[in-house]
């Protein structure tokens, strides 16, 4: 079953976060992700006004999700965020 992993990120240092975003497209593809979701306008529809950057990214199963995540290109990536982002992220399966 599809999943997806959804991020919200509080950019805290753009000049960092910068590198961040330039080693993630290669870490999601090689566990066969893509992104739909990178950043962009935002409208609250409902409840609290959300103004963090919102990431989604989809991926064939959690398995591969998980592989993302755990991988050595993502903990690089990852690494490079520490300190320029607040982020919440998590994986859901999908319809």
């Amino acid at each position: 079953m599809t999943a997806y992993v959804i991020a919200r990120v509080d950019v805290t240092d753009p000049d960092q976060y910068e590198q961040y975003k330039k080693l993630t497209p290669a870490a999601v593809g090689a566990s066969g992700g893509r992104f739909i979701v990178r950043g962009g306008a935002t409208e609250t529809l409902e409840g609290a006004e959300e103004t963090r950057r919102i990431v989604m990214i989809e991926f064939p199963d959690m398995d591969a999700a998980r592989a993302f995540y755990d991988s050595p290109a993502y903990r690089e990536a990852r690494a490079v965020r520490a300190g320029a982002a607040d982020m919440h992220m998590l994986a859901v399966e999908g319809a």
